[in-house]
């Protein structure tokens, strides 16, 4: 009868939209792609911190890798400036860790602008809780034409 009883507690009194905190960082990431995909910079600067890092590794082929930074400005701008439904990122959530306020996320994906395989990598995301929700502050994602990937 406890048994029942704890059961039907637990059914009724937890909360609907009870999510764990994996759960509420895949959110945000997932959040983040479908304003990129709608060319929506403001909610994209809702998940992004206000100190974000972006960076991005691109194989060549007789050479080392070269690292490239961009500034959130210059990357904003080029996603506003892009039509809605261009720019489509889609991601696999591979590994999500979280530690309190610090969340690591590994998503390969595959690119595809205007309808069209562009390149693919994946994505390495630091997030930290800010004000009680999380934002992206660090982004690095390696970029090549082939990848071994189940996308």
């Amino acid at each position: 009868m406890r048994l029942f009883l704890f059961a039907f507690t637990w059914i009724f009194f937890i909360p609907a939209g009870a999510q764990s905190s994996e759960d509420s960082v895949r959110l945000v990431i997932a959040d983040f792609f479908k304003a990129m995909k709608r060319s929506d910079t403001a909610a994209m600067r809702e998940v992004l911190s206000p100190t974000l890092h972006l960076e991005a590794t691109q194989d060549r082929p007789d050479a080392e890798p070269r690292i490239i930074q961009q500034s959130v400005t210059d990357f904003l701008t080029s996603v506003a400036r892009t039509p809605a439904g261009a720019l489509d990122e889609r991601i696999e959530f591979d590994v999500v860790k979280v530690d309190g306020p610090l969340a690591t996320v590994w998503t390969p994906y595959e690119f595809y602008f205007n309808g069209r395989y562009s390149h693919c990598g994946v994505n390495s995301f630091q997030l930290i809780r800010l004000k009680s929700r999380w934002q992206i502050q660090y982004l690095v994602d390696t970029r090549r034409k082939n990848c071994k990937s189940s996308l």
